[in-house]
């Protein structure tokens, strides 16, 4: 296995911290509750998006590139890590976000702005093809250009979280603790897949569990095939001799209510619960549903009060002040 030599550039503060949830722990009744804290990672106010960049980057760079160019959602947290990335790699960058521009910017599309992206605003279903569109035009420009999928996700991306689940293992050895669960909000793939392929790594013998985020765009491959393809792509990249499939995945659909971004009490709760009893924030789209989801699953027993569970905090929380009419 190669990790050590594959192109990198640093970025994010790792390792980030593990806490205990010792009130919400006990405002559920058990089991024992952590949290890794990859809302932590630094980067323009973190999250995990920043593990992926470190090695999209850093091949980015090594390929002599000198603008990123990715796409998201209007409040894309990948985006906002993106453009703090190329900020701080001395690249430019360019944002193809979904929708209208607004009238006045806030969360996440603020510090796109402040970063100093350049932003095109294009319908979603339009996104694969403007992507290719603007590429080519910066080519053409004489610039040379590095496309990052969506949420940064495939082989190169989520290797970060290959080396994320490494760092989760040294720490839980560390304090002589074991972990019977890992819940994480789960979207475009790249992080669930690089944690399924650092179990393996690893030898991780803890359930994982990916709360889905998206509904299904009904192309005909499921979101486990996708999973199982970037995990494919992540440990060949690597050169870490395994294969996966679908059947390696759990993902969790029972949470997609109206689909992605549609705030529900769901997500309202999680997020008050969370901050008043441990002050700690999440985000409305990805780790509040995830965070829901772990304490509905709580409260209907689908867990043994004598076993421990981690929740995967994968940041986010800048959106908060873009949903606020939705968290009131």
């Amino acid at each position: 296995m190669r990790i050590e030599s594959l192109a990198r550039f640093p970025l994010a503060q790792l390792p980030t911290p593990i806490e205990e949830l010792k009130s919400l722990s006990r405002e559920l009744g058990g089991p024992e509750l952590l949290i890794k804290r990859d809302d932590q990672t630094g980067l323009a106010l973190g999250g995990n998006k920043t593990r992926k960049l470190e090695f999209l980057v850093g091949q980015a760079l090594e390929q002599g590139a000198d603008t990123l160019v990715t796409a998201g959602a209007a409040q894309s947290n990948h985006c906002r890590q993106t453009a703090a990335a190329a900020a701080r790699a001395g690249l430019r960058c360019e944002l193809l976000l979904n929708g209208t521009k607004p009238e006045l910017p806030n969360g996440n599309l603020l510090l796109d702005e402040l970063l100093g992206a350049q932003i095109h605003w294009v319908e979603r279903s339009e996104r694969e093809a403007k992507l290719s569109a603007v590429s080519d035009h910066l080519c053409k420009e004489g610039r040379k250009p590095y496309v990052i999928p969506v949420g940064g996700s495939n082989g190169v991306g989520a290797t970060g979280y290959v080396l994320a689940m490494m760092e989760l293992a040294e720490q839980l050895d560390r304090i002589n603790r074991h972990v019977d669960h890992v819940v994480f909000a789960s979207s475009s793939g790249g992080t669930q897949a690089g944690i399924v392929v650092g179990a393996k790594v690893t030898d991780f013998n803890g359930k994982l569990h990916g709360v889905s985020i998206d509904k299904d765009d009904g192309n005909g491959v499921t979101y486990e095939d996708e999973l199982a393809g970037i995990a494919n792509e992540t440990a060949k990249y690597i050169d870490f001799d395994a294969q996966f499939a679908a059947r390696d995945f759990n993902v969790v659909y029972d949470y997609l209510g109206g689909g992605y971004g549609v705030v529900r009490e769901l997500e309202r709760a999680a997020i008050r619960l969370l901050a008043s009893r441990e002050g700690i924030v999440l985000d409305p789209v990805y780790t509040g549903r995830a965070m829901g989801a772990l304490i509905d699953l709580i409260r209907k027993k689908a867990f043994r009060s004598d076993e421990t569970i981690l929740f995967w905090h994968t940041g986010g929380a800048p959106a908060l002040f873009s949903y606020a009419k939705d968290l009131i």
